[in-house]
């Protein structure tokens, strides 16, 4: 999806998340680090409404995990309304076809967040969750990084997405078990998608602090924050 240009009004509302977050230890404590993906997690499912959230670090990554789930692999068909050119790429780079016939169900709905649609995220989100079985979040526009999720109330979509990330939900109860979990759903090749926890934090504060904007104007003059 296309990112829309950071404004320059917006700058604060960056600065003042990543203030916060950047003095929270996120950086160095490994435990803080799961507990800020846990947490936005958490967050996406209350705001969805679903059982299951899943991260990614682009927005590719939560496209592929919304159709890897759903089987939708190579020589498969969906149809996604109003795909742009990235999207179009995409699927052909995963030999997915796309087509237009309405007969075919969407293979998933995507909105976009930033600063601008923060503030209605749970009317976006809820407007789309009717069309598909999984919906994808790009949190990219926001200014702190490649970030994605998808939401969905279907627990194999949410395996096969958690599978086809290294350390993913899956992979870290083996790391620590050292017993395989779940090897039926276990994909061909797993990619790179693991969301960086700090990247986590900045927009699960975000998602939390999204309709106390006239706060931070307040608090902007009380004491800006500065380099």
């Amino acid at each position: 999806m296309k990112n829309s240009r950071i404004k320059e009004e917006d700058y604060f509302s960056i600065s003042f998340v990543l203030s916060r977050v950047l003095t929270s230890g996120v950086i160095m404590s490994i435990e803080k680090n799961e507990n800020e993906l846990k947490g936005l997690e958490k967050r996406i499912k209350k705001i969805a409404k679903t059982k299951y959230a899943s991260l990614f670090n682009s927005y590719t990554g939560a496209v592929h995990a919304a159709l890897w789930g759903q089987d939708l692999v190579y020589g498969s068909s969906t149809r996604i309304d109003h795909a742009s050119e990235q999207e179009r790429k995409f699927l052909h780079w995963l030999g997915v076809e796309l087509v237009s016939d309405e007969k075919v169900p969407l293979g998933f709905e995507r909105v976009s967040i930033d600063w601008d649609h923060l503030n209605r995220v749970e009317e976006l989100v809820h407007s789309k969750l009717d069309g598909s079985s999984v919906l994808v979040l790009d949190f990219t526009p926001l200014g702190f990084g490649p970030c994605a999720a998808i939401a969905t109330d279907d627990t194999m979509v949410w395996k096969k997405a958690e599978r086809l990330k290294i350390f993913g939900a899956f992979d870290l109860k083996t790391m620590w078990t050292q017993e395989e979990s779940d090897p039926e759903i276990q994909p061909a090749i797993q990619f790179n998608y693991r969301l960086s926890p700090l990247v986590a934090a900045c927009v699960k504060l975000s998602l939390l602090r999204r309709n106390r904007a006239n706060e931070d104007r307040l608090y902007s003059k009380a004491a800006p924050i500065t380099n």
